[in-house]
């Protein structure tokens, strides 16, 4: 049998050995990090709990004139919900209550999402009321300028004056009369998806002019879990001045001391257009005020016995209004799911424009963040956005069309293989010619055996003669990298592929193909752990990978034959942690990438014994003696 050059080998292993070492270090410095942390952050959550029902936790102090902060302790939340009356929340995608002591958005709960996939998993839970351990909500208010006046605050009891409930198609009216000659109103509605409008109105009965600057803020009580790390961001987030920033709650810890608004805090001038909010994985609130003009955004940490409140504002420019005149302003409140057509829309409504006509318009927009409120950024695209959206993309689209995200990732790895075939056309026939090259490459190397720069420099000349590059073979494996994490990325932060079912025993393709070799797939009844879930879709991978090597003979250096061996069940195991997404994406590039290396080196002449390889590798055949 024909054997590769020393070189070929060492370009072989060199492109192996590199992608062994990408994935390890995902590996270990990712999810095993993920893993612990959780752990740790259950642990801490714990003993948190435990401290906040030891004490009773002191009030916040409120940012000067952008609203209230909260009061800290523990309370269940049927026993906080029934603090203060409430009104109720009924559309086809939330349910929850608002609470009319400070007119609060402080109860929301998301019905088309679960927790787990378990049949009886309680509805996802954005907002939660004040005094409960993970208290997260939205209020309104006015903050007066030049005068003592009351305006309403986070105490403040509003009465009910119009509506119900609040719904899709039916807003609810809030009423407040300060007694000093100043009415309050908040008009509060919903649309079908997870976009609050908040309309505030004063009425001045005075005799004097009176200056008020409308506000709104999002409280968060103690810093949530995390579940992304550095891969993804879960913080403060929103764009101002046609810029997104983002801001880790560990950053807010480290903003200067503001005695403006008596806390850490941070504070921007934003042109029209922009928005603020706290962004975790999938879920996402932000207050947006109207576009017609500028606002002050904030950002601002208080530490409070009960732990830490982070909050995000907006406080609009002041307001004069006249004796007997009033004045109204609006603002958006999102609260919902990051899903990326939902966010599209509003991003078009925020900027007060027509979605484009043409496809090239859209395209522009999606990929580069061409509306001015770049709304759809509040995904985390990461560096290489350039190819995350389009594969989120064309993923979404098959999906639509199929109905099945798992079958439309093997039809977008089909995709990709299609995209990417020059340069496999290109590598397998450089495999081919190097095969055939074989013989004379063994006669330079016997050659010149004692003398290595002579030996390469003859090579070269024979490369370069008969047209071959040696390194064309790493090109297929160094294209795929960059679209391997961008597919990763995609199949981590989008909440199109959580809890998107495959077929049989794989219903969730975000998460790690549920089954485990070492429990015989199930049939044992004891858990297994996590480094050892060891699934089907991983196993599969590593037999396709491994029937891969088969195509190509193997190495003379027994070391380097021991290291290609190995490789497919390394591989096997650092996957098995993964996505089964991921995974079903690598196997069937895998089985692609065989038929496309069989079928080419068979038309330039060459015969690749896949079943003899794979018989010696089984020991079922005498190993070859070299020639």
């Amino acid at each position: 049998m024909q054997q590769p050059s020393k070189d070929d080998q060492r370009n072989l292993i060199l492109a192996a050995v590199l992608s062994f070492a990408v994935i390890a270090l995902w590996q270990f410095l990712v999810i095993s990090p993920q893993v612990e942390e959780q752990r740790r952050a259950a642990e801490l959550a714990a003993i948190e709990e435990q401290a906040r029902l030891e004490e009773s936790g002191e009030a916040a102090v409120a940012p000067s004139g952008i609203g209230g902060g909260g009061q800290g302790g523990t309370l269940d939340r049927e026993t906080a919900l029934a603090q203060s009356p409430r009104i109720d929340i009924d559309s086809p995608r939330l349910q929850g209550s608002l609470s009319l002591q400070g007119g609060r958005i402080d109860e929301l709960l998301m019905t088309d999402y679960r927790v787990s996939l378990e049949e009886d998993s309680e509805a996802v839970e954005l907002l939660w009321p004040e005094k409960t351990g993970q208290a997260y909500y939205a209020e309104f208010g006015w903050q007066p300028e030049g005068g003592a006046y009351p305006t309403p605050g986070p105490r403040t009891e509003w009465a009910r004056e119009t509506g119900e409930k609040l719904a899709p198609g039916s807003p609810v009216t809030l009423y407040w009369d300060n007694g000093e000659g100043l009415v309050f109103r908040r008009t509060i509605s919903l649309d079908e998806n997870y976009l609050f409008t908040i309309s505030q109105s004063v009425e001045n009965r005075t005799s004097a002019p009176v200056r008020l600057a409308p506000y709104g803020i999002i409280s968060r009580h103690g810093t949530p879990q995390l579940t992304g790390f550095w891969i993804l961001h879960e913080g403060a987030v929103g764009v101002l001045n046609e810029e997104l920033f983002e801001y880790d709650y560990d950053d807010m810890a480290e903003f200067d001391v503001s005695r403006r608004f008596q806390g850490r805090a941070q504070a921007i001038e934003a042109d029209p257009g922009g928005w603020i909010g706290f962004t975790d994985k999938y879920w996402m609130t932000a207050l947006v005020p109207a576009n017609n003009a500028g606002f002050e955004a904030v950002l601002r940490l208080t530490d409070t016995r009960s732990g830490p409140i982070y909050q995000a504002a907006t406080r609009m420019p002041a307001i004069e209004v006249a004796p007997n005149a009033s004045a109204e302003t609006s603002s958006y409140f999102f609260a919902g799911a990051k899903e990326i057509g939902t966010l599209r829309d509003y991003a078009y409504k925020f900027d007060d424009v027509e979605r484009p006509d043409s496809v090239i318009g859209n395209v522009s927009d999606y990929l580069f963040g061409s509306s001015r409120s770049r709304f759809t950024d509040a995904i985390d695209w990461g560096w290489f956005f350039f190819l995350t959206k389009p594969i989120f993309e064309i993923l979404a689209v098959l999906n639509d069309w199929i109905g099945n995200m798992g079958v439309a990732i093997i039809l977008l790895t089909v995709i990709v293989k299609t995209l990417l075939f020059p340069l496999a056309w290109k590598s397998y026939v450089s495999m081919s010619k190097l095969k055939k090259l074989q013989p004379e490459m063994k006669k330079i190397q016997e050659r010149h055996s004692e003398d290595r720069t002579k030996m390469q420099q003859e090579m070269m000349h024979l490369y370069k003669k008969e047209k071959v590059n040696p390194a064309a073979g790493c090109l297929p494996i160094l294209a795929q990298i960059p679209i391997f994490f961008s597919l990763y990325k995609v199949i981590f932060v989008t909440i199109e592929v959580r809890h998107a079912p495959f077929f049989g025993w794989v219903q969730d393709l975000s998460a790690p193909d549920p089954t485990s070799l070492f429990n015989l797939f199930g049939l044992l009844p004891y858990e297994v752990p996590a480094f050892l879930l060891i699934g089907v879709w991983p196993i599969l991978m590593g037999i396709s990978m491994w029937v891969q090597q088969m195509l190509n003979p193997a190495p003379t250096d027994p070391m380097q034959e021991k290291i290609f061996n190995l490789l497919p069940l390394l591989f096997t195991f650092l996957l098995g942690t993964f996505a089964a997404g991921l995974v079903i994406y690598w196997f069937a590039n895998n089985v692609l990438t065989i038929i496309q290396q069989y079928t080419i080196m068979r038309s330039q002449g060459v015969n690749p014994d896949i079943l003899g390889n794979m018989k010696r590798q089984l020991g079922l055949a005498p190993k070859e003696k070299p020639s």
